[in-house]
């Protein structure tokens, strides 16, 4: 990486966790003698993780919307993650986005002159609820801090 290089908003994902898939395997071995087969299949891309790009959205709400883009669009392998978080009217933004199965995110929105912001401040890992007890819940980074409850409990 050269001096003044950025960084890109993603990472890889350590694919050798025990027990977590990343769609990994065995697409040449089933398909190698159909006549079809595609072998490899170039341009499947597995195992990414966009952790970087959220944070660097939310520690840039307040900014202009254009400058904002233009940074993340230029150090990412695709825009439609960023997508995942932001709306570009507040009609069609969400308070919170869930990202697999135990992480959330501040809902972001740009606003009619052009400011990216959150959807909702009031939301934070202090007032949303684990939907489950085995997972680690997280909330833009933070451990949920209420605790799991079943149903009816």
């Amino acid at each position: 990486m050269k001096k003044f290089e950025k960084r890109p908003l993603y990472r890889k994902v350590n694919t050798t966790t025990h027990g977590v898939s990343h769609d990994h395997g065995g697409d040449y071995r089933r398909d190698r003698r159909k006549e079809t087969a595609l072998g490899m299949r170039k341009g499947v891309r597995r195992g990414l993780d966009y952790t970087p790009l959220f944070k660097f959205l939310l520690s840039n709400v307040g900014n202009k919307w254009d400058l904002i883009f233009s940074e993340a669009t230029s150090r990412l392998d695709k825009t439609e993650p960023i997508f995942w978080l932001v709306a570009l009217q507040a009609d069609d933004a969400q308070e919170y986005v869930r990202l697999g199965e135990s992480t959330y995110y501040s809902g972001l929105y740009v606003d009619e002159s052009g400011i990216l912001k959150v959807v909702n401040s009031e939301i934070n890992e202090s007032t949303l609820r684990p939907f489950c007890k085995c997972c680690t819940h997280t909330f833009n980074g933070v451990e949920f801090k209420q605790s799991y409850e079943a149903l009816g409990s």
